[in-house]
């Protein structure tokens, strides 16, 4: 029988994307710990895992990386009971300084790396009638800040994608997380593409400058998820974030203002056109 991934101290079987640095390595190394068999994936060539972890390469882009991934599953751990979308990059922008390309990357990466990773996946886990999806959103698919439109979207695509799947496999015997964290420090500013740098610079100096480790975030999520939760808010920031906007919306929305406005005046002094 499968187990119950929902059931705290029971090992599971658990595939995480993007697991061979930050937030990804932590959650594996979390998962691993409490007893459950892993499957890492990323990019790399090849990367170390923790005990009881095994790797392959996966690129979240490539149907065909996932359906490798699927195989790996149903031959190697004989089904699977939680499948980790991690896998992101990060971005950032003004909308006028942002082109096509900018957006086809972050949104094909972003959005539809955890839709198909969703897509490979549920019919194993209809099969075995038991399971759990955990989506790696932000607060920013929750609040949405200036200057950060591609992001802010894709995130909230994903948080849009978890709530809709929650219903629809329900009746599968089928969980659904969605992880949305304000920033801690990671190394995501890295994926950063270079399209509007000062943005990009205030995105870098936020994640470098919280008081939150990916291991930290990491902890708290993998408790969530064994309690079932379904929007899982890691840190304070984002709470405080995410309630202000739904309680206190007139204070919301003067603060995304006053954000907007600080953005304009900096626009000025480089001689920018607002």
């Amino acid at each position: 029988m499968p187990s119950n991934p929902s059931t705290p101290g029971i090992p599971r079987r658990v595939l995480v994307t993007g697991g061979a640095s930050g937030l990804g390595a932590a959650l594996a190394a979390r998962f691993a710990a409490r007893g459950d068999r892993v499957l890492v994936t990323d990019l790399a060539p090849d990367a170390d895992v923790p005990d009881g972890a095994v790797y392959q390469h996966l690129d979240i882009t490539s149907q065909e990386d996932w359906s490798a991934a699927l195989e790996r599953v149903r031959t190697g751990f004989g089904g699977l009971d939680v499948l980790v979308n991690n896998a992101g990059i990060a971005a950032g922008g003004r909308i006028d300084r942002l082109g096509a390309d900018h957006w086809r990357r972050v949104l094909d990466v972003n959005v539809l790396g955890a839709v198909t990773g969703c897509r490979t996946f549920v019919p194993l886990l209809k099969e075995q009638g038991s399971g759990r999806i955990v989506n790696v959103a932000s607060a920013a698919g929750l609040v949405h800040p200036p200057a950060m439109t591609s992001y802010d979207a894709g995130k909230a695509a994903v948080v849009a994608l978890s709530e809709s799947l929650r219903w629809e496999l329900a009746p599968w015997g089928i969980d659904v997380s969605v992880v949305c964290p304000s920033f801690f420090r990671t190394n995501l500013a890295a994926s950063l593409g270079g399209d509007d740098p000062m943005m990009e610079t205030v995105a870098t100096r936020l994640i470098e400058g919280s008081k939150l480790g990916a291991e930290q975030i990491a902890e708290r999520v993998v408790g969530a998820v064994d309690a079932g939760r379904f929007l899982i808010l890691p840190d304070r920031n984002a709470r405080i974030a995410y309630w202000t906007k739904r309680l206190a919306r007139p204070l919301y929305d003067r603060q995304m203002l006053r954000m907007g406005a600080r953005i304009h005046g900096a626009e000025q002094q480089d001689g920018a056109t607002a």
